[in-house]
């Protein structure tokens, strides 16, 4: 995935010579080499904006998203999962239809595979695996976000307004994340862009079917209370 996105990085900074862009890349407390590799990617390419933040307790991928995105030094943060699902050529998708919308340097675009779900992808998965997949897309839309079809996809694009209003406010740091991300654009009336991506599936999920749609369930029902109530509130945009 690394070499993919410097790849198309460079080629459309040699396109555009006025175009710069880091690559924040958050190893959130793996057990692995994951550091040490990206340390000798950083060393074989020098040139290359390449920002490694290590998370000393592995916070959840809510957590790793929004410490990465308060790092972020752009005026357009994009937000991907480093497993390679989406193609990084995309961005170009989202840029153009965030062009659009963008209001005040609010916006933010949302990658969507939901026009996949009838493709063998999603039609050979497990009954059960579909069966939950329908289950929290109806929760989603009664207690979490409406006018968007897919919340869950790891592939965003903020500008850096968004990014300062939204993650500095953020509270959920594992899975349901996404959704807390999008109800706070919305209560600040920020303009959303959904726009379809490549995308395919890879082996090798860290999801538990079972446990954690109970808790992203859970965690559905929290966000929208502590809305609700005023428990949480967005602060002010601050800068970064």
């Amino acid at each position: 995935m690394l070499e993919e996105t410097t790849a198309f990085l460079q080629q459309r900074k040699d396109d555009q010579p006025s175009f710069t862009y880091e690559i924040i890349l958050v190893d959130d407390g793996s057990r692995d080499n994951t550091i040490q590799v990206a340390s000798d990617y950083a060393e074989k390419y020098p040139s290359l904006d390449l920002r490694i933040l290590a998370m000393e307790k592995n916070r959840g991928k809510g957590g790793a998203v929004t410490q990465g995105m308060l790092c972020g030094r752009g005026k357009r943060l994009l937000m991907v999962d480093a497993d390679g699902a989406t193609q990084f050529s995309d961005l170009e998708k989202l840029e153009k239809a965030l062009d659009k919308v963008e209001k005040d340097g609010f916006g933010v675009g949302i990658g969507s595979r939901s026009d996949l779900v009838t493709t063998d992808a999603v039609v050979k998965r497990s009954f059960i695996r579909n069966f939950l997949m329908v289950g929290f897309h109806t929760l989603v839309y009664t207690l979490g976000i409406r006018g968007i079809e897919d919340t869950q996809c790891g592939f965003k694009l903020f500008t850096r307004k968004t990014a300062q209003t939204v993650f500095p406010n953020m509270h959920v740091e594992r899975w349901i994340f996404d959704i807390e991300c999008l109800v706070i654009a919305q209560l600040q009336k920020i303009p959303l862009v959904e726009v379809q991506v490549n995308w395919h599936e890879i082996d090798g999920s860290k999801v538990n079917l079972v446990t954690d749609s109970v808790q992203m369930a859970r965690d559905l029902f929290m966000i929208r209370l502590n809305f609700l109530l005023g428990l949480w509130r967005v602060k002010s945009e601050k800068k970064l």
